[in-house]
């Protein structure tokens, strides 16, 4: 049996955040998807702090991040991301309807593993999202 990792998906807009458990959900992964509304969220999250101090401290297989979010953005999180030992080989895939191009470029100087834009379809949105699941929770390899 393979061992599905944890998805931290974090996001502040419902509607993606329900279109991107659903796309995951068609490979059956989305059971095992932690929502975090931002990066506040997220980092208490990653560093089993708050609401999450009693979490087993397991990093997730990948964070699907959105920039654009209140009280941390998505590259805000990134930077304490990779500046942190214990996350810094985490993989994040931003996760994001910004085309533009100086968030692209931050994010990869950043470190990000991957930038998809979200489309705004819903077939095509759930097909983009699909394949990130299964190859980050099932098929990548990342050092423990």
């Amino acid at each position: 049996m393979i061992n599905v990792k944890t998805i931290l998906l974090v996001e502040d807009n419902p509607m993606d955040v329900e279109l991107t458990l659903e796309a995951l959900g068609e490979n059956n992964l989305a059971n095992r998807v932690v929502v975090a509304n931002d990066g506040v969220e997220a980092l208490e999250y990653l560093r089993c702090e708050g609401k999450y101090a009693h979490r087993n401290p397991e990093n997730p297989a990948v964070v699907l991040l959105d920039i654009k979010m209140p009280r941390m953005d998505g590259k805000e999180l990134l930077k304490i991301i990779r500046s942190d030992k214990l996350l810094k080989n985490l993989p994040v895939v931003m996760l994001t309807s910004s085309r533009e191009e100086p968030d692209l470029t931050a994010c990869y100087e950043l470190g990000v593993n991957a930038y998809v834009v979200k489309p705004v379809d819903f077939k095509d949105f759930i097909n983009a999202v699909k394949p990130l699941g299964v190859f980050w929770a099932l098929i990548n390899e990342i050092p423990i």
